[in-house]
């Protein structure tokens, strides 16, 4: 809502800009009528540019907060579970109890892909990376729903956010499977969400994978910490895909090859790289003074954040998932004991504190991960599976919205200007 104006002064021009003003967090100044005056704004990484109206997630990184829809992401990561979190994403509120019944009975009955997307894998190298596979299969998907394909119809709109929220733990799964030459596992109506994707990623036919209900507890956190994050990379890469009007599976194999970027999605497979260079116990004090050293180029993964100045409010419950699962598996594993005490060293040394590098959810996540079994070329898949229901979640929620249009920033030119042209044969 506009309650104040800005004034830009180009010369003697004025030129009045509405301020708007949301619920929580920055005002923002409306640029639009400076197209009609001959200008644009100049914005590398849209740092400072709102490119939408959202109810669904509000970050105050200052202060360390998270909101889905006005719910602390620290209380529903410990009370709720992550398909009561894809309902309030998806529709607006939490589910009561019929509302979540019907909701996970809607999700369960959807898990089972095509029989012929089964094929897709085949043509994929058995070496492919999974992120590769994934980006494949999920586009593919929109050639088996040609009637629920109409973006202006939310009926339909949201029987294809139910199939890709339902079928990209299969998915997921079945990349893990080919990679690993291991016969594909069909879902289990009758485990629980993050349940159902474990024993489909270890189960074989040879004999019975019993879920630990820490592992399963941890695996459902994961999902829940990662399921939004407000206007980032891959979330604004589905909405400018989706204002175009295409469909929903292209739409999100948009998001998930945005993720594949290490600098968005790989965070918490760096910070597995940065333990196996560590290597031992022993040698954390030498990494510590390099990570210390300004003219030293190595910096500690997991470590701090782009956008908590303060602390990763994910981190927080992470941090316990994590502990549970390593005392359940008791596994020997120099890897973790490296990430225990560097944990250690970490939140007890005061230059940390000072500069607020204190370990975030990615660095607890890939160590869970890590213990459970699963690859590390898998973990950006796990993220990508946990961010489908914030990126149709917004993808709905554009779509739902009056006036939308498709997107189209600006430049700042910087080629050569207008010149005459000579042909080559001259």
């Amino acid at each position: 809502m506009a309650n104040d104006t800005a004034i830009l002064k180009v010369g003697d021009k004025e030129i009045e800009l509405p301020i708007l003003t949301g619920t929580a967090g920055h005002p923002v100044i409306d640029v639009r009528p400076l197209g009609g005056n001959g200008y644009f704004t100049f914005d590398p990484g849209f740092m400072a540019t709102g490119s939408c109206e959202s109810s669904i997630t509000f970050i105050d990184g200052g202060k360390g907060v998270l909101l889905h829809r006005g719910y602390p992401i620290e209380e529903l990561a410990r009370d709720s579970d992550y398909l009561e979190v894809c309902h309030m994403l998806l529709h607006g509120h939490a589910p009561d109890a019929d509302e979540y019944i019907n909701f996970k009975d809607t999700i369960t009955r959807h898990t089972l892909l095509h029989e012929q997307i089964n094929m897709f894998f085949h043509g994929f190298r058995n070496d492919a990376h999974p992120m590769a596979m994934l980006c494949g299969t999920v586009g593919a998907m929109s050639s088996f729903y040609h009637s629920d394909l109409d973006v202006n119809s939310e009926e339909q709109r949201l029987r294809s956010a139910h199939r890709l929220i339902a079928k990209m733990p299969t998915l997921v799964a079945m990349c893990y499977k080919y990679n690993v030459g291991q016969p594909f596992v069909y879902p289990t109506n009758e485990l629980s969400y993050a349940a159902n994707f474990l024993n489909m990623m270890f189960s074989v036919p040879a004999e019975e994978y019993v879920v630990s209900p820490a592992v399963e507890r941890a695996m459902d956190r994961i999902f829940i910490l990662h399921a939004d994050h407000e206007q980032n990379a891959s979330t604004s890469t589905v909405r400018l895909a989706g204002s175009s009007g295409a469909n929903p599976y292209a739409c999100i194999a948009a998001g998930v090859a945005s993720l594949w970027g290490p600098a968005h999605g790989g965070a918490n497979e760096a910070c597995l790289e940065m333990l196996e260079e560590i290597g031992t116990v022993d040698r954390i004090p030498e990494f510590i003074d390099r990570a210390k050293d300004k003219n030293d180029p190595f910096r500690l993964m997991g470590f701090g954040h782009r956008v908590y100045k303060n602390h990763d409010p994910r981190a927080t419950v992470m941090r316990e998932s994590c502990h549970e699962v390593l005392a359940e598996l008791k596994l020997d594993d120099p890897l973790l004991e490296v990430a225990m005490e560097l944990e250690r060293i970490a939140l007890s040394d005061p230059y940390f504190a000072e500069k607020k590098l204190f370990p975030n959810v990615d660095f607890y996540s890939g160590i869970v991960l890590k213990a459970i079994g699963i690859p590390t070329n898998m973990f950006t898949c796990i993220f990508a599976l946990s961010r489908t229901v914030g990126w149709i979640s917004h993808w709905h929620e554009m779509l739902s919205q009056p006036g939308q249009k498709i997107g189209r920033p600006r430049q700042l030119y910087t080629g050569e200007t207008q010149r005459k042209y000579t042909p080559i044969k001259k």
